[in-house]
C-alpha cells in the first residue's frame, strides 16, 4: 500500500513523516495532570486533534480554550478509536504504563505512530522491526524522567567527549523528584492511587558504585543528597546499567559511579518508616496491605486543588584523569506549579508536545525509539521548556 504521507529523504537515509498539519490527525489519550499543559499547546497549534478520556467531560474542559472544528473531545473506547484512526496519525499514550502495549499495537494494525512518555518496555521495543517496515515511528521516554534527565545526560557526555582522554574514571548522578512545594509532615502527596509508588520501592534497583554493578532493594538504600546546597534524600531507582550504552559513553572510559534515581524531600525516610515496616513483612497479605494503605495515604496526602508542586531534576557529570577532576558540569531544574499547571504536568506533558511538532516536521526516523539524542532536537525540546517559563541551568566547575 502507498501511503501518501511518507516520503524517502536521500540526505539522511531515514525514512521521515511527511510534514502536513492540517492533514495528519494527532489522538491524545488521558487527560490526566501531567497531560493538560500539553494537550492545551497541541489544541492551539494543531488543526486535527482529538482528546480521548473516560470522562467526556474531562476531555472537554482539557480543550475548552480553543474554537475548532477539528479538535474534538471524546469518550475513551478502544473499538470506537480502532475505528476512526487512519494511517499516518499520531496516538499519543498517556494512560497507566500497562495499557501502552495494546495502544502500541493498535497503532501498528492500523499503521499509526506512537508516542509514550513512560519507560520503553520489552515487548514495545520487540516491535521494532515491524514498525520499521510500516515506516513508523514508536517514540517512548518523552516526558520528564524519563526524557529532559535524558538530554541532560547526553549533552553532559558529548561535553566531556570534547576534552577527555580515553584514561579517565567517570561518575554519573541523576536524580528527580516530584513533592509538595510547602513540606507537609508525611514529606509528599499524591496525585492519583499511592499503591505504584509504594510497589515501586520493593522492586530491585540496580547500578554501579565503585566500579561494579549492585542490586539493591530501594527502601533499604536511601542516603543524604545535596543539590544546590538544599538536602534532599535519595534511593536508586530501576536499572541503571543500560543507559551507560544509551548515552553513548565512550567504552574506554572507566565508569567508577553511574546511578538514576529518585529524590524525596529532606525527612522523607522518617516520614515513611510505617510504608517500610509493611513492605519488610512480606506476608501473604502484602497486595491487599498496599491497597488499603494507599487508600488511607490518598485520603490524608492528597494534593489540593490549587496547592503547589514541586519538581527537582539534576544531572552530574564528572570527569577524572589520574587524580585530576578534569571535568565537573551539570544541569538543574527546579520548577513550581498549581492546578491544571502543575509542575508535573508541565514539564512532562509539554516535552510530549514537543515530540509531536518534532515528528510533523520530519526529525524523527521510523523505528521504535526512546528521547532523541542529537544536539538539534535537544536543543529544539529546550526552546518550548522556555517559552513555557521552565527555567533550565548548566553550571559548570
Amino acid at each position: 500500500m502507498n501511503l501518501p504521507y511518507l516520503k524517502f529523504n536521500k540526505c539522511s537515509k531515514q525514512f521521515k513523516i511527511k510534514v502536513n498539519n492540517t492533514m495528519k490527525h494527532v489522538h491524545w489519550i488521558g487527560t490526566g495532570l501531567s497531560s493538560i499543559p500539553g494537550i492545551r499547546r497541541l489544541a492551539k497549534n494543531l488543526e486535527n486533534f482529538t482528546v480521548w478520556n473516560r470522562t467526556l467531560e474531562k476531555a472537554e474542559n482539557s480543550i475548552n480554550h480553543v474554537d475548532k472544528d477539528n479538535v474534538k473531545a471524546k469518550k475513551f473506547d478502544l473499538d470506537l478509536i480502532f475505528k476512526e484512526v487512519k494511517p499516518g496519525d499520531i496516538i499519543i499514550s498517556q494512560l497507566p504504563a500497562t495499557r501502552h502495549l495494546e495502544i502500541a499495537k493498535l497503532c501498528l494494525i492500523n499503521k499509526c505512530h506512537f508516542v509514550s512518555s513512560s519507560y520503553l518496555n520489552p515487548e514495545i521495543y520487540a516491535l521494532d522491526s515491524e514498525v520499521k517496515k510500516q515506516n513508523l515511528v514508536f517514540i517512548n521516554e518523552i516526558g520528564l524522567d524519563p526524557g529532559i534527565d535524558h538530554f541532560f545526560s547526553h549533552l553532559l557526555v558529548q561535553d566531556l567527549k570534547k576534552i577527555s582522554s580515553n584514561n579517565i574514571k567517570v561518575v554519573y548522578e541523576s536524580y528527580c523528584g516530584g513533592f509538595p512545594a510547602i513540606p507537609n509532615d508525611f514529606r509528599y502527596k499524591f496525585s492519583w492511587s499511592p499503591a505504584g509508588v509504594i510497589k515501586a520501592l520493593n522492586n530491585d534497583a540496580k547500578f554501579i558504585t565503585n566500579g561494579e554493578i549492585k542490586t539493591v532493594t530501594p527502601y533499604k538504600s536511601i542516603s543524604s543528597y545535596s543539590i544546590n546546597n538544599e538536602n534532599f534524600e535519595a534511593y536508586p531507582n530501576r536499572d541503571s546499567t543500560p543507559y551507560v550504552k544509551e548515552y553513548n559513553f565512550d567504552q574506554n572510559w572507566k565508569v567508577n559511579e553511574f546511578v538514576r534515581g529518585t529524590l524525596r524531600l529532606d525527612g522523607w525516610k522518617e516520614a515513611w518508616k510505617g510504608i517500610f515496616s509493611m513492605l519488610e513483612n512480606k506476608t501473604q497479605t502484602i497486595e491487599d496491605d498496599i491497597n488499603k494503605k494507599s487508600e488511607e495515604l490518598l485520603k490524608e496526602n492528597k494534593y489540593l486543588p490549587h496547592e503547589e508542586d514541586r519538581v527537582v531534576l539534576s544531572v552530574k557529570l564528572k570527569g577524572f584523569e589520574k587524580h585530576n577532576k578534569i571535568f565537573d558540569s551539570s544541569y538543574f531544574l527546579d520548577e513550581k506549579g498549581y492546578g491544571e499547571n502543575t509542575a508535573m504536568g508541565k514539564l512532562v506533558s509539554i516535552t510530549l508536545s514537543a515530540a509531536i511538532d518534532l515528528m510533523l516536521d520530519e526529525k524523527i526516523s521510523f523505528g521504535v525509539k526512546t528521547a532523541p539524542h542529537d544536539n538539534k532536537n535537544i536543543m529544539y525540546f529546550f526552546k518550548i521548556l522556555k517559552e513555557n517559563n521552565i527555567n533550565i541551568q548548566n553550571k559548570n566547575e
